[in-house]
């Protein structure tokens, strides 16, 4: 817990108000998750530099997140401080050439907007990203990706807050994607990217970005709330194919439900906890190791303590 003279001094640091104690069903895309000690939004890259050197300073427990679309905090709540990087919103034309451009992206920008400001710049090559929920900096550590291509197809260098608390730039040949994921040092924090991008018209690529999202809404649950894909791919089987194999679309506990629609998708029916959704997740696990010998990585992160179990 953050003691009442730790609260006022983090607040002091802050430009917009710290939420303690804040119920992250209010802000994670499922809908559900326990309180966080204390929920920080820092205005910008200097704000949020100060903040992280005072949470160090106090060796107070701290993790940066994005728009918390694929994070799950347990009903017992996180004793920590989350890191949102939504002030971290710029987004502009870094170098331009005849035939593209280099865009700088902070990584607190949504995903979305950063594939509709490349397609009013008449810039292609993030259309794959169109629907996917997240911000530029989840998205990179994770590697987002859709339809056959991923971030590190287009990235070419990154801004991070290293352990130390100073800012560096890191190079594409210096970046070990792998698949949904970016390995990078602990304490790292991503700040923002440079994303080369090619000229097109921009009907043409409007009429892509519409083509994907079209296809999102034809294959993925959208209708209910979700953390998306809660399985990483095992590399020779979707992880869908198999959950719908094993006959498991459908299938409930509480207030959360493997998607009938996407299997790979855990969605909340209304009256989901956390619990819920953790449950259903390791109930998946067991049953498609048990009978196909495959191990099911989450996709999603799931942090924080269990708390006590709610009856539905």
């Amino acid at each position: 817990m953050i003691d009442p003279t730790c609260r006022k001094e983090l607040q002091g640091l802050a430009s917009r108000p710290v939420l303690f104690d804040e119920p992250m069903a209010r802000h994670a895309s499922m809908g559900v998750g326990g309180p966080v000690d204390g929920f920080v939004r820092p205005a910008d890259r200097e704000e949020l530099k100060g903040i992280v050197t005072f949470l160090r300073e106090r060796e107070i427990v701290f993790l940066p997140v994005g728009n918390c679309s694929n994070l799950i905090v347990r009903d017992g709540g996180f004793r920590g401080v989350l890191l949102s990087l939504e002030g971290l919103h710029r987004c502009g034309t870094a170098e331009e050439s005849t035939d593209g451009a280099i865009i700088g992206v902070e990584a607190g920008v949504p995903l979305s907007r950063a594939v509709e400001f490349a397609a009013g710049e008449g810039l292609s090559g993030l259309e794959f990203c169109a629907g996917i929920p997240g911000s530029i900096g989840g998205g990179i550590k994770m590697n987002a990706g859709a339809w056959g291509k991923e971030l590190k197809d287009v990235v070419t260098s990154i801004a991070v807050l290293n352990g130390q608390g100073c800012e560096r730039s890191m190079p594409r040949d210096e970046l070990a994607f792998e698949y949904r994921n970016l390995p990078l040092t602990e304490g790292s924090i991503i700040l923002g990217a440079e994303i080369r991008l090619q000229r097109d018209l921009p009907r043409e690529i409007r009429a892509r970005v519409r083509e994907y999202l079209g296809r999102r809404r034809d294959r993925h649950p959208l209708e209910y709330r979700s953390a998306g894909s809660i399985f990483k791919n095992p590399r020779d089987n979707p992880a869908g194919r198999l959950i719908e194999a094993a006959g498991l679309k459908g299938f409930t506990i509480g207030g959360a439900k493997i998607s009938e629609k996407h299997a790979n998708f855990i969605v909340n029916m209304g009256d989901a906890c956390a619990r819920d959704v953790t449950d259903l997740i390791e109930r998946v696990q067991r049953r498609i190791y048990d009978e196909q010998g495959v191990v099911l990585q989450p996709e999603v992160k799931i942090i924080g303590d269990e708390g006590f179990q709610t009856d539905h």
